[in-house]
């Protein structure tokens, strides 16, 4: 078992900026990726940006420019760098890791931290 602990999120001003860190308690076997999900409330949990083993990244069209995500295996981290935040930026951020290349959706994640709370102000 993989436990995920999110640290990071907070207020911010509109036009601000945040950092996520996410450590998990040990490294999966084999290639795997870690990305960060959001949701708002009343809306589904969408991806927001992802990263593998090999350090191939993806990201969601609304943050591509703003956010950028990182990892360090070393210490079995990963990062979410998040700039020019908006408030539509505002949700619960969520680490997941699956075993395997990035999906898209959540029920494809098999670990997932507990969530920290982003708001932006306008």
């Amino acid at each position: 078992q993989v436990q995920l602990g999110e640290s990071g999120g907070g207020l911010v001003q509109a036009g601000g900026s945040l950092r996520l860190s996410c450590a998990a308690s040990r490294r999966p076997s084999g290639t795997y990726t870690m990305g960060w999900f959001r949701q708002a409330p009343g809306k589904e949990r969408e991806l927001v940006a992802t990263v593998s083993t090999g350090g191939y990244t993806y990201y969601a069209e609304s943050v591509k420019g703003r956010f950028t995500i990182s990892r360090d295996n070393a210490r079995n981290t990963v990062y979410l760098q998040m700039n020019s935040l908006n408030p539509s930026d505002t949700a619960v951020y969520y680490c997941a890791a699956r075993g395997g290349v990035w999906r898209m959706r959540p029920s494809e994640y098999d670990y997932w931290g507990q969530g920290t709370q982003v708001t932006v102000s306008s």
